[in-house]
């Protein structure tokens, strides 16, 4: 399974993207979609709508994974961020993509497994996960890793319930 994973933001859009059996994850992509702070608000979504679609059509994912918004530290950061939500959740849906949508809470449960965990637990043990010698530089592009992650993991889980059990159980 090849997943997208997409951490949101205004300024800098995290992306990851990996292929995965569930257990074990291979690193495919990752960046950052930058845009000019100085751009008007619309014009960054555009910039940040395109590059995702750009990149789902390059990468073909099976899924996306993006991280649910919970809270802000104001209401226009709020507000910014479910937009850039919007055009993400967007490009997903023109992809005709499923979307897996996960608390920040859960994703770093499932790849550090403490829903705690600070930006840097997260990106050494994603590094670990994919069996990086180097953490991904990007906080940005390590999140959307941990949600791409969270993804397989979870996706692979509901499989195997499915199916009649967990292995080795």
């Amino acid at each position: 399974m090849r997943v997208f994973g997409i951490d949101c933001g205004s300024q800098r859009t995290g992306y990851g993207i990996i292929d995965s059996d569930g257990r074990r994850h291979r690193l495919v992509a990752a960046g950052v979609i930058q845009t000019l702070t100085k751009s008007p608000f619309p014009a960054r979504l555009k910039v940040i709508h395109s590059g995702l679609q750009k990149l789902l059509e390059q990468h073909a994912p099976d899924a996306v994974a993006v991280e649910q918004v919970f809270f802000a530290s104001n209401v226009r950061t709020a507000l910014q961020l479910a937009h850039v939500r919007g055009v993400t959740l967007l490009a997903a849906a023109q992809a005709g993509l499923p979307v897996g949508e996960y608390s920040p809470l859960e994703i770093k449960d499932s790849v550090v497994g403490y829903g705690r965990a600070d930006k840097k637990q997260v990106q050494m043990m994603v590094a670990s996960l994919l069996g990086s010698a180097e953490p991904t530089r990007s906080f940005d592009a390590s999140d959307a890793l941990a949600a791409a992650i969270c993804h397989a993991n979870i996706s692979h889980a509901g499989t195997a319930v499915a199916a009649g059990g967990v292995r080795g159980a």
